[in-house]
């Protein structure tokens, strides 16, 4: 049984409260480690470390700092087996999906703002007797919080740029998927990273979590997770005037027109719909569908879904591994019976699921379900479920196809399926999300500013976006 720890001025340290939760493997409802449940204690001697490494650690140029980034993303990289491993025991998924893109995109996000902080530049502005320049100063004691779908990936998506830009960082992991995290903190003793700079806290979002929140010396927040808990900490920083990023929920459309190129399209969205037994944010989930090409559409788009593999998340060949915890299954399950209360009608998603009897027979699996019937403003189009459960539903022209995709109170992704160039940058255009691809999904540039439209979120992470969110700008004006 591993016993995970907090770690706080560059040690592994039990919880104040030696107060543990159990952490459980969604493949075989086993319990595997132990999480610290973390208190105001633990708190206070996390943020007194990253009080006072804050000067030393801001002091140091960007280079210098940016090394130490790159330390640790090597180390990442060379311990990619275990990571992955690790990711694959706590989420439930496929070992293959975290061996090629969580675990190596962690290392990536350590390794492009390593980068990124030694080209970040700022302006200055020269007058007839004055010249004004900006300096972009680190903010001081930062909180990141992390969210349970892609825990390495995103854990490392927020405390990167924190780090690079020169802030001290309270993180906190998921209290579903901490592992990830913990042996992270393993990799910064490794490569040396300097005390109190990094302190990751691990327990429930209601104790340790709301802690963070509430206490006035975190200067700025970085969180990815529900709409609701989004909102609760946008009400207790706004008397604070602190700075917080916000990237939350979404109810992702698809716009799939006749003139696509079909095979590339359906393979595309079962990709889109399901991949991390569709626990991500940016997974598609409402599909639309021009009238002429519906059947044939349907017909292929759900021949592929009933072939994908879900079982075993350590065989090679799973497409789909169990959902993240038991709550979650069951949470899932009322919205496929929410579905059909709302008269849909269901393609698939009955079908057995040939389990390993030894390993995974109690495990919190789900076929893949796909709906059709459904209206635009029932619960199940409209309502975030975050699991493998989609629509599909007809338009007949352009014009009711960004109409329909744009009915909803969420605007974080879409994609847009069409061979028309025009179209494609019309609609692109009109859509109601922060992210639009077009004729792919999760196509990343880490350059680019990442985030969603109402209630999808608040800011932008990614690219110059996070460095400029972490740091505030000071002018200075000189007169000649």
């Amino acid at each position: 049984m591993e016993m995970i720890a907090n770690y706080i001025n560059g040690e592994l340290k039990p919880p104040h409260s030696a107060d543990y939760l159990d952490d459980v493997n969604p493949a075989t409802a086993e319990t595997f480690a132990k999480i610290p449940l973390s208190d105001e204690e633990d708190l206070k001697s996390a943020i007194a470390s990253a009080e006072k490494a804050f000067p030393d650690w801001s002091g140091l140029s960007a280079k210098e700092r940016a090394n130490y980034l790159m330390k640790i993303s090597n180390l990442i990289k060379d311990n990619l087996e275990e990571l992955a491993l690790a990711e694959s025991i706590d989420t439930g998924k496929p070992i293959q999906l975290a061996k090629t893109v969580d675990i190596p995109r962690a290392a990536s996000n350590m390794e492009f703002f390593a980068h990124a902080i030694t080209q970040f530049s700022s302006e200055s502005h020269a007058g007839k007797d004055s010249i004004n320049y900006t300096l972009r100063k680190p903010i001081g004691v930062v909180a990141c919080i992390s969210p349970w779908n892609l825990p390495l990936y995103l854990f490392t998506w927020k405390i990167a740029p924190a780090l690079a830009s020169g802030n001290c960082v309270i993180a906190k992991p998921s209290e579903i998927t901490p592992y990830t995290a913990y042996l992270f903190s393993k990799i910064c003793i490794e490569a040396g990273l300097p005390k109190g700079v990094l302190n990751i806290l691990h327990g429930t979002g209601p104790e340790i979590g709301n802690a963070i929140v509430q206490n006035k010396k975190v200067k700025a927040i970085s969180f990815t997770g529900g709409t609701a808990t989004g909102r609760k900490i946008a009400e207790i920083s706004a008397p604070m005037f602190r700075k917080v990023s916000l990237e939350l929920g979404g109810k992702n459309p698809a716009l799939v027109f006749a003139d696509c190129n079909l095979d590339k399209t359906v393979e595309g969205l079962v990709r889109a719909s399901f991949t991390n037994q569709g626990e991500i944010c940016l997974c598609a989930s409402r599909i639309y569908i021009e009238e002429s090409i519906y059947d044939d559409f349907k017909t292929r788009f759900v021949e592929k879904v009933k072939a994908l593999t879900v079982g075993n998340p350590s065989n090679q060949n799973t497409n789909m591994g169990a959902l993240v915890s038991a709550q979650h299954l069951e949470k899932v399950k009322s919205y496929i019976a929410l579905a059909k209360e709302e008269g849909g009608k269901l393609l698939c998603g009955e079908e057995a699921i040939e389990l390993d009897e030894h390993t995974t027979k109690n495990g919190y699996f789900l076929r893949p379900h796909v709906f059709e019937n459904l209206s635009n403003h029932c619960r199940t189009n409209q309502e975030e479920i975050f699991g493998p459960v989609v629509s599909l539903n007809i338009f007949k022209n352009e014009n009711e196809a960004t109409s329909l995709a744009n009915e909803s109170e969420y605007g974080l992704a879409s994609t847009i399926w069409t061979n028309n160039l025009p179209r494609a940058h019309r609609i692109g255009n009109q859509i109601e999300t922060g992210i639009v691809w077009i004729n792919c999904w999760m196509n990343r540039d880490l350059r680019t500013p990442f985030g969603g439209m109402k209630n999808s979120g608040l800011g932008r992470e990614g690219g110059l976006e996070a460095l400029r969110f972490f740091t505030e700008p000071k002018n200075i004006c000189i007169q000649f």
